[in-house]
């Protein structure tokens, strides 16, 4: 099966030298989800921005969809990589929220008529259609996070990458979360802390720490691992029943 994404030798050094991703390579078919875990500090987020093409072009480094991360392709590569950062405020900025929704796919060359189309079913996949008119400030947290994932969705990306989704939600607000993201029909990269969550997305899991991938195998032998879980600062839920992975 022909790589979707494909990451060769990705290394970046921020301008004060540190060295924040260190000979990263990796793949992911399409139509797969995948969890990128570690510590805090461990790069990260520097790989996503580097998926969305905004720390600069990579010719060679990265590839999705047959496009290389050149200068001329970084307006199609961002139609087609959606990234959902980790507070929804950075997203929500118009006076409601179809205005908001509907900014992607206009910003993508979509007519008035095909962004507003857009916007109403990419709202209607995360439970938020009865929403459009609202003020995106009046919103909960979670309802937020869900217009968020709506305002990328919109513009029918192929690869979505989500920044710690979970943080800061209620319990029933990220089983909504993990809902709308096992009935999605595209690929997905899944950025987290909550190692639970990662199991029941993401079938497959990459550990990056200090800037290295340590570690690329099923979700499930990751957290069965202690070894591996001590060296890179994971820990489950307390209480986190053990058969879940399978481990009687």
């Amino acid at each position: 099966m022909r790589k979707y994404l494909k990451i060769s030798n990705l290394s970046y050094s921020y301008p004060d030298s540190h060295e924040a991703l260190k000979d990263i390579s990796f793949s992911i078919q399409k139509r797969e989800s995948i969890a990128i875990l570690g510590p805090n500090g461990a790069g990260k987020t520097t790989l996503i921005l580097h998926l969305n093409g905004i720390l600069g072009s990579l010719s060679g480094k990265i590839e999705v969809d047959g496009l290389k991360y050149t200068t001329e392709n970084i307006a199609k590569i961002r139609e087609t990589v959606g990234v959902v950062f980790q507070d929804p405020d950075d997203q929500l900025f118009m006076p409601t929220v179809i205005e908001d929704v509907m900014f992607g796919p206009k910003n993508f060359g979509y007519s008035n008529e095909d962004a507003e189309k857009n916007a109403i079913e990419a709202l209607r996949m995360v439970g938020m259609d009865d929403f459009q008119d609202r003020a995106p400030h009046h919103l909960s947290f979670g309802q937020k996070r869900k217009v968020a994932i709506a305002t990328v969705l919109a513009s029918k990306p192929k690869l979505l990458v989500l920044d710690e989704p979970a943080s800061n939600l209620d319990p029933a607000s990220r089983r909504d979360l993990i809902e709308i993201l096992k009935n999605l029909n595209i690929s997905i990269i899944l950025v987290t802390h909550d190692l639970p969550m990662a199991l029941e997305i993401c079938e497959r899991s990459i550990i990056l720490n200090e800037g290295e991938i340590k570690e690329d195998s099923e979700t499930k032998i990751i957290l069965q691992n202690k070894k591996i879980m001590k060296e890179n600062r994971l820990e489950l839920p307390f209480g986190f029943a053990l058969h879940h992975l399978g481990d009687e």
